[in-house]
């Protein structure tokens, strides 16, 4: 029996999120190679521990995808047989025009208006920014206007 285990039951693919490690792991390298050149022609620390920084933004979600991208399922546009709506995916409902957006915009407005005019403008937006948050979920629950 060839199927090991982890992969029994489901069609294993080669690509399994390979371009998208490659494309991280890539950029890790690149800024590597720049923050060895930055830290001796430098002379400068702080720039050079951002950009090793920068080297592990690169080098975890690339590590992630290349060593768990074989054990997961695999996406419709991995295989090669599937068609476009294979990766649809599920359609939600989401409520169609509502004041809130506005309302919460202006409340943020008015928060913003209390860093300058004072502590009062900030409450009545926060005030008007929690109404928003609450009308705009009471609404897409609904699915449809209050």
């Amino acid at each position: 029996m060839t199927d090991a285990p982890a992969t029994r039951g489901r069609r294993r693919t080669e690509k399994g999120y390979r371009v998208e490690a490659w494309v991280f792991l890539g950029i890790a390298g690149f800024f590597s190679i720049i923050d060895v050149v930055y830290f001796f022609t430098a002379h400068e620390k702080a720039g050079a521990v951002m950009l090793i920084l920068t080297v592990f933004l690169g080098v975890l979600p690339g590590a992630y995808m290349f060593w768990w991208g074989d054990k997961m399922e695999p996406r419709p546009e991995d295989l090669p047989e599937a068609d476009v709506e294979a990766g649809a995916g599920v359609m939600g409902a989401f409520p169609s025009s509502s004041i809130w957006p506005f309302v919460m915009g202006l409340g943020l407005a008015f928060v913003a208006l209390g860093f300058v005019f004072g502590i009062w403008w900030g409450l009545l937006g926060f005030g008007v920014v929690l109404a928003a948050m609450l009308g705009y979920t009471m609404e897409s629950r609904r699915g449809g206007s209050i």
